[in-house]
């Protein structure tokens, strides 16, 4: 733990627990705290001649400079043609698409708030204007509309919903204002962060507490939206938007990509950073850059799978400029440690510091060897390619920059061998020229592949150490030297968030210590598969902090340099990509990894690498769960996980109980196949999207209906009569037991009247209020 030592060298178990005696180990029942951050899919359901987006492209300079170069022949047809396809009418939705509804059906109180959030307030100088408050309104049939992301939409509703209510109690108007932080977002998707710090209760485990309180707040969301489509006037103007859990780009908007401008697609997706944020238009900027750097390291990549001999001659297919890499959306988990909140406040700040990091950075380390657990286990983004998508510049992403050569190699090796990429006994890619590719994979029968975890893949999880700076050194300062160091190779930009699977969440930074889960893409469901992952997440941190304590695992018994970095992670991508096996170095220096191999049954020599042991990532996954039961005994008693690691065996042992066959088989429902391979890559994602669209957002609001009602059935049995008045003035409704076993059916395929949906969000107001007042002093941001 934190130890309050002179020297940062090795201190014994008992000094450290002298140091540090608070009656629990960090992060086990009577220590943790959570919060979880969402990023969520949003679309707009309409007409071409009714939604944003294709109206701004058909009205942007871009668009029409493109027409004028192809019609003078300037320009070549193909782009044109593919915009052209894009915008034709019989889309059913427009993802991440903006809104537009008339000035007028904002409260005056919603407009006030839109007014002050551009800085056009009464009172106010012109300086201290957005510079770009113009391009959030409009003149349309003689009156004022409004255009913004549907991010903003949402504060704008919970705005609205108060303004509407000139009798809403004083408690819940407050309360909305205070949940209003909780909608900024600074990406192209919409993001919500806890409404407050989750702790785990005697009847419940953290995780339970964590899914409970996401599945309230993507109700709380989505009726917000409901809101918005009727008070708004969007309904009537051919627009509906809707607000889900999906994970990956959206089909549509890669394939636009392909044929705009980085700019001009910068211009369609990225948030404007209307609120929340002290200087919006310098985040926007920031998040500019961001898309910029990413989109300039894909590029890099493709000069490093020429160095590593992937890429064997000059005939490529770059990657788009206007990389979507943005559009992946995940749901991060942040566990947070009262007791190593209490020692940093503390110790001496340069002290504390250096204690954090220290054993921070060996818990991550130690608890990245367990990632495969939850890869398509727990949470999963399945995806579909076809054979002429099999371009390694294209498909492996930023994986040239996560991976050592080496590993980078066998990856791809392996993930050409499992989607039989083979002609006559010999390996074939696909050559460029679609009509060609399309050819060869209907005469040869290469069908591509699906991979478990594409978000994983497509996006910059993990950034590699080089060979003179480590994030994980344990050492203060080090991501901001490693960032430097990257900044000068071209794959990242040092102003930017450091990448990582888990990320230590430093006290001088967030006012609290824990450690931030990033890997995680879809959960099919809050009670079966999220709380789940939240609780083996728990565990594995109580376990890395049992051993860094003991010293049973030293800094150096996990090296730091690439090649080992790597070594570590690759079963995690690999597992992302559905690969059967990884490979470790016979002399690897990673004393955790080979005492986890000792646990595995059938690990064999490489009959192509014989410096190397192939492993099977079914045993080795099978090895993890029996090292944590043979190693981790004082935590799982600690924390009653018995029932949680038999689910886990269950998931491991039975592939149709994992995250990602259910889901893979949402989307065939959906698509009407009964085999993934039966339908080519855009018709199976495109039934996927469609399936988190609707389907999946169905279930997903009906479980949190249930959370909603049984925590009105605990808050008569326990509330104080003062309560009951609340509820009584805010909700309206003589029985609220009763209204909501009225609406519920209703509620999840959203039918719900005006009326009906403010009972329901003011309901919702009165009880995460109810939670605030012990959270005073802490934070819920997980970003």
């Amino acid at each position: 733990m934190l130890i309050r030592s002179k020297a940062p060298g090795n201190v014994s178990y008992q000094r450290q627990q002298a140091a540090f005696d608070y009656g629990c180990l960090p992060f086990d029942r009577c220590d943790v705290t959570a919060g979880s951050e969402d990023e969520l899919q949003a679309a707009v359901l309409g007409k071409s001649d009714c939604c944003d987006l294709p109206i701004s492209i058909q009205e942007s300079r871009f668009f029409r400079n493109l027409a004028k170069r192809t019609s003078s022949g300037e320009a070549p047809r193909r782009a044109y043609l593919e915009l052209q396809e894009f915008l034709s009418g019989n889309q059913e939705a427009w993802e991440n698409s903006w809104l537009r509804f008339p000035e007028r059906k904002l409260s005056n109180h919603a407009l006030k708030i839109f007014r002050s959030d551009l800085g056009l307030d009464a009172g106010r100088s012109t300086r201290s204007r957005r510079a770009d408050w113009a391009r959030y309104s409009f003149e349309h049939q003689g009156e004022r509309w409004i255009r913004v992301p549907i991010s903003y939409t949402l504060k704008l509703a919970l705005a609205d919903l108060v303004g509407s209510q000139p009798h809403m109690p004083l408690r819940l108007r407050e309360e909305a204002a205070r949940l209003m932080q909780h909608f900024s977002n600074d990406n192209t998707s919409p993001e919500t962060t806890s409404f407050f710090v989750i702790e785990p209760r005697a009847e419940r485990t953290i995780g339970e507490e964590v899914a409970r309180e996401s599945a309230l707040r993507f109700l709380f969301t989505s009726l917000l939206m409901s809101w918005a489509n009727h008070r708004f006037g969007l309904l009537e103007n051919g627009q509906r938007a809707v607000i889900y859990h999906a994970p990956h780009p959206p089909v549509r908007q890669t394939a636009l990509s392909s044929c705009i401008s980085d700019a001009f697609y910068r211009e369609l997706f990225m948030s404007p950073c209307l609120s929340g944020w002290q200087d919006g238009e310098a985040k926007s900027r920031y998040m500019h850059m961001c898309h910029q750097v990413l989109s300039r390291s894909q590029l890099h990549s493709v000069a490093k799978l020429r160095e590593a001999g992937i890429i064997a001659n000059n005939l490529i297919v770059l990657p788009s400029l206007s990389n979507v890499s943005l559009a992946n959306n995940g749901i991060h988990i942040s566990l947070g440690s009262r007791a190593l909140t209490r020692a940093m406040e503390d110790l001496p700040a340069e002290v504390g510091e250096r204690q954090e990091k220290r054993f921070g950075d060996l818990a991550i380390k130690i608890f990245e060897h367990f990632l495969p657990l939850f890869v398509g286990t727990y949470s999963a983004a399945p995806y579909r390619i076809d054979f002429s998508q099999f371009h390694a510049e294209q498909l492996l992403a930023f994986l040239p920059h996560e991976l050592d050569f080496t590993h980078l190699r066998l990856m791809w090796r392996e993930w050409k061998e499992k989607a039989r990429l083979r002609v006559m006994g010999n390996p074939v890619t696909p050559y460029g020229p679609q009509w060609l590719d399309g050819m060869v994979s209907r005469l040869f029968h290469l069908r591509g592949d699906l991979v478990p975890d594409y978000r994983l893949i497509n996006y910059p999880v993990a950034w590699l150490c080089t060979e003179y700076a480590s994030a994980l050194d344990g050492i203060p300062g080090n991501t901001g030297r490693l960032a430097s160091e990257l900044e000068q190779q071209g794959i990242a930009d040092s102003r930017m968030s450091f990448y990582m699977p888990m990320r230590l969440r430093q006290f001088d930074a967030m006012g609290f210590s824990g450690f931030e889960a990033r890997y995680y893409s879809l959960f099919p469901s809050y009670e079966r598969d999220m709380v789940m992952a939240t609780d083996l997440q728990q565990l594995l941190l109580v376990m890395a902090y049992q051993f860094a304590l003991k010293e049973a695992i030293r800094p150096e018994d996990i090296p730091d340099d690439p090649m080992s970095e790597s070594e570590r992670r690759h079963a995690f991508f690999f597992a992302a990509a559905g690969l059967p096996a990884f490979y470790v170095h016979k002399k690897s220096g990673n004393q955790l990894l080979r005492r986890i191999l000792q646990h595995c049954k059938n690990t064999r020599s490489s009959w192509r690498h014989p410096d190397y042991v192939r492993v099977s990532l079914s045993d080795y996954r099978s090895a993890l769960l029996s090292f944590l039961e043979d190693k981790a005994q004082e935590a799982i008693e600690a924390l009653e996980a018995r029932h949680m690691l038999g689910d886990l065996r269950v998931r491991l042992a039975d592939p149709g109980q994992q995250a990602g066959t259910r889901l893979v088989q949402g989307a065939l429902r959906e698509s009407g196949s009964k085999h993934t391979m039966d339908i080519n890559s855009v018709e199976f994602n495109q039934s996927a999207e469609k399936y988190y669209r609707d389907s999946l957002r169905q279930a997903q609001l009906a479980e949190a209906f249930q959370y909603l009602r049984e925590d009105l059935i605990i808050f008569r049995q326990q509330g104080s009569s003062d309560n009951h008045v609340l509820i009584r003035a805010g909700v309206r409704v003589q029985d609220p037991l009763r209204f909501l076993d009225g609406v519920g059916e209703r509620l999840a395929s959203d039918e719900l009247s005006m009326d009906e949906i403010a009972s329901v969000l003011n309901l919702l107001l009165i009880f995460t209020g109810e939670e605030q007042p012990c959270c005073v002093g802490e934070s819920a941001d997980t970003q």
